[in-house]
């Protein structure tokens, strides 16, 4: 593997129409990891494959809009591609949000999937300051992409 390559598996395990393609999401990641090298895998899962891991990781009920499982200390030190992690996106929570938030579908897409990535560089919403530091963090790479602040309204 040559330094700084990304290799993206996507896994489509939802059948929903309005799913972006591979291309999307690889350009999503790519700008989130910022040259990170190593394995990443995008899970496109449907509510209840989302609802069963949120209980089994979170202990959280219900489906969510994305889990994210850093390999961390679960890499294998030689292993060639280092294994990122995986991030888990439910189609059904993105379209909803969308829908119920008056966001463009693509872009909150977008979104959810630089969020899931953060996730996976360590980032976290859990304090109020780490909250601030990721949504800005996820805003710039967003502006990017071409896509507006997705918290503009709250700001």
């Amino acid at each position: 593997m040559t330094a700084n390559r990304l290799e993206l598996a996507v896994q489509y395990a939802a059948r929903d129409s309005e799913v972006p393609k591979r291309a999307f999401f690889e350009t999503c990641a790519r700008a989130a990891l910022a040259g990170a090298a190593g394995e990443l895998v995008i899970r496109i899962v449907d509510e209840t494959e989302s609802a069963e891991l949120n209980e089994r990781y979170r202990g959280k009920h219900g489906a969510t809009n994305v889990l994210a499982f850093p390999a961390g200390d679960l890499a294998i030190p030689d292993a060639e591609p280092r294994p990122l992690g995986d991030v888990v996106i439910c189609a059904a929570v993105v379209a909803t949000e969308a829908r119920e938030q008056g966001k463009e579908l693509t872009a909150h897409w977008a979104h959810t999937v630089i969020h899931g990535c953060l996730h996976l560089l360590g980032f976290d919403h859990e304090a109020e300051s780490d909250a601030r530091e990721m949504e800005s963090r996820e805003a710039d790479l967003l502006a990017g992409l071409g896509i507006g602040d997705p918290y503009q309204s709250e700001r």
